[in-house]
């Protein structure tokens, strides 16, 4: 969270959105004048000073502020910005690290981020991205001189002013003799912008030239309008960083040499920030800062209509509270919890308390003569796309639990163990596995006020191009098949399998315990990158107890595995481990080891198990062992009766993969719905309750492990393998052979 301007949605409106009911009026002696943005950390207000300043005051959610560590690294938030004073730099004006909510506020910049600029604009013109440079740079120096790494500098956090632009959030800044806070091997920071020190969780090496290359970063977005080492998920994004050379190729000449120093992967060979503000500052460009001459005109004129638009904001009115006089009133406190997502996570069910106090209107539950509520759960799927046969079943998953939810609930009591106080309707969207069909479909279930949670997406490209929009609208997303790593922060998201990484697992626990290899073979499949690498790293980094492994590559341009094959025969292995992800590539893979004679244990990922896979192959697919996240209900006694309806509901004879699994997600959001008690349902409430959240499902049990601040899945990971041309299911990977 920063403190800046939030998402306008254009140039004809600011980004200050009215204050809700349960925000207070003032904090620390602060008028608060509107909302800037909301996050699952906090809010971020428009507030005026004592004095009449406009101010950005960042509050801290209660539950956050519990936490004695991350009190310290707020506080050491507020000591550094307030240290640090240079023009180019937003200074502190106030802060109160040992409030109960602690807060901090900032001198407010009416100007956009550059990630909007840019996103508005397009990329901005050379003599602006220089200016640019030199001014973060000559920030970098000061905050460098003062033993302090900013560690997040990345375009949501520059601001653009007239005069120039202003560097923010120094909310994961420490000195670099501090003790760090974070744990070995977490990543601190924003994939894309990340140095590979910090992609590798090397915090030992974490110093100024890691800023310096998150700057290379920032100015390259800002000259070309992309990321220089492209988009993705985070995971991609890293190995990118880490391991190939940035994307440069728009970047304005006169600025590549200077940005391939500042992107070199040995942070001794990049400059100090003052060379980098010495190389892009001249007697031209040193006049570039003083006045609006320095941006293009654009921007300017965006920057006067928020001014003034924020400088027209009236004080708003102080709430009046209307009250039954026959009842006592409840405390001040109680009343902030409702009306909005960020009070009710501030006081962690407080709203509920507040509900079971109030009247009813003549007895408990709900009545005959009273209709439930109706709450709608949005599907967010691949209907006619790629996946679609997957998205379908899914759909299909949902509508039944729907429809065996709401009989329970018509024919219990709300109070009966088998009964609920409201019932659930169905939206179903597709987005046909398309990324921007993906975000739009996002936005129409964000601007739809009677959905309280979506389901879905299915696959990994539309769940990335919308999994941030839901985030910020605090909408419940809940996913059962999209698998991706768990590097990105957020509070809305459910991701309802393991992601890809630990695909890995069932192969060294099924050839240490049942095939107990000597010798693995891991072909490393090129054409899959991230996946294959990721697959051989951990399997060369652990190993099947007795074993050792050899690798083998396949380059991505190349179809021909026959090589490998003679490969993994010549090393002697019992066992062979591919990394990729490509059902075709798969299929070839196969073949050729069938046709080079090789008898052992053959595995794969996931992706793998397709029918291209199954035909391609013939009889080259028999005995592969596939590590997948789904299994099949029709071998789970507890799932009879969800196959059996669903083999009468919608006609078929078998349940496509992931269907159960969208039944019990369905049913773990209702779970949640029923938590919040009998009052209006509220999405940021929703996203605290099934946080808390643990549900038995037919196919996992499901439980949030608040340490890792992810799903723990107690039976997440399961083993398929080819016979007969198809695949069977054989059980937990860690289960089998076990009565």
């Amino acid at each position: 969270m920063e403190g800046r301007t939030a998402e306008d949605g254009g140039e004809g409106r600011v980004g200050v959105q009215a204050l809700k009911p349960g925000d207070p009026p003032f904090v620390g002696g602060h008028r608060l004048l509107g909302r800037l943005g909301a996050g699952g950390m906090g809010v971020v207000y428009l507030a005026r000073s004592t004095g009449g300043a406009l101010v950005a005051l960042k509050v801290i959610r209660a539950e956050y502020a519990a936490d004695p560590g991350f009190r310290t690294r707020f506080r050491r938030e507020a000591e550094a910005a307030g240290g640090l004073t240079g023009r180019w730099v937003v200074p502190v004006t106030a802060a109160e690290p040992e409030a109960h909510e602690p807060w901090l506020a900032t001198a407010f910049v009416p100007g956009p981020s550059l990630a909007e600029a840019v996103e508005l604009y397009g990329p901005l013109p050379d003599r602006t991205v220089r200016a640019l440079g030199a001014r973060l740079a000559e920030a970098l120096t000061e905050v460098h001189a003062a033993g302090l790494v900013h560690r997040d500098v990345k375009p949501h956090n520059v601001l653009l002013a007239l005069d120039g632009p202003r560097l923010i959030d120094f909310g994961i800044a420490r000195s670099n003799t501090a003790t760090a806070l974070t744990a070995t091997d977490v990543v601190i920071g924003s994939p894309g912008y990340l140095s590979p020190e910090q992609a590798q969780a090397r915090a030992g090496d974490m110093g100024p030239p890691s800023d310096i290359f998150s700057l290379g970063c920032v100015l390259a977005y800002a000259a070309t309008g992309r990321r220089p080492f492209g988009t993705g998920t985070p995971a991609a994004v890293i190995f990118r960083t880490v391991h190939e050379e940035p994307d440069l190729e728009r970047v304005p000449r006169s600025l590549v040499p200077l940005l391939t120093a500042c992107l070199a992967k040995n942070p001794r060979a990049r400059p100090t920030a003052r060379e980098v503000r010495d190389t892009l500052t001249d007697a031209t460009e040193a006049e570039a800062g003083v006045g609006g001459d320095w941006l293009p005109p654009s921007l300017p004129r965006l920057i006067a209509r928020r001014s003034a638009a924020v400088l027209a904001l009236p004080d708003p009115v102080p709430p009046t509270l209307v009250q039954s006089s026959d009842r006592p009133s409840p405390s001040r406190r109680r009343l902030l919890t409702l009306g909005s997502a960020a009070a009710v996570t501030l006081t962690g069910g407080g709203l509920a308390a507040w509900a079971a106090s109030r009247p009813t209107g003549g007895g408990s539950g709900t009545t005959g003569s009273q209709p439930l509520p109706v709450y709608v759960i949005g599907v967010h799927a691949d209907l006619s796309g790629p996946d679609g046969t997957i998205g379908r079943a899914q759909e299909r998953g949902v509508r039944l639990a729907m429809e065996d939810f709401n009989s329970r609930s018509s024919s219990g009591s709300s109070g009966s163990s088998g009964g609920r106080a409201f019932k659930l309707a169905l939206k179903v969207l597709d987005d046909a596995g398309e990324a921007k069909r993906s975000a739009e479909v996002a936005a129409k279930f964000i601007a739809d006020d009677d959905v309280y949670a979506v389901i879905g997406p299915t696959g990994n490209t539309s769940t990335e191009a919308s999994v941030t929009r839901y985030d910020k609208a605090l909408l419940p997303l809940v996913t059962v098949s999209a698998g991706l790593d768990p590097y990105a922060s957020t509070r809305a998201f459910f991701q309802l399998r393991p992601d890809e990484n630990a695909l890995s697992t069932p192969f060294i626990y099924y050839l240490t315990h049942n095939e107990k290899s000597t010798r693995t073979a891991l072909i490393d499949d090129r054409a899959a990158s991230r996946t294959s690498w990721q697959i051989v790293k951990t399997l060369t980094t652990y190993p099947p107890a007795a074993a050792t492994t050899t690798t083998h590559v396949v380059p991505a341009d190349s179809e021909d595995f026959d090589p490998v094959a003679a490969a993994v025969l010549a090393a002697g292995a019992d066992a062979v481990v591919y990394g990729g992800t490509s059902p075709h590539r798969a299929a070839l893979c196969a073949r050729a080891l069938t046709q080079a004679g090789f008898k052992g244990t053959r595995m794969a990922p996931e992706p793998v198990l397709q029918s291209a896979f199954l035909k391609e192959a013939g009889t080259a697919a028999e005995g592969w062992l596939i590590s997948a996240t789904y299994v099949d209900p029709a071998e789970l006694p507890a799932a009879t009766r969800f196959v059996t309806a669903y083999r009468k509901r919608f006609g078929v004879r078998t349940v496509d993969r992931f269907a159960v699994e969208a039944y019990d997600a369905l049913l773990f959001v209702a779970q949640g719905l029923g938590g919040l008690g009998a009052v209006e349902v509220e999405r940021g409430a929703m996203v605290r309750r099934l946080r808390a959240s643990s549900y038995k499902g037919l196919a996992k049990t499901i439980a949030f492990d608040t340490a890792t601040e992810q799903f723990h899945l107690v039976n997440g990971l399961f083993l398929h393998r080819v016979e007969n041309g198809a695949p069977r299911f054989l059980g937990r990977y860690d289960q089998l052979g076990k009565t």
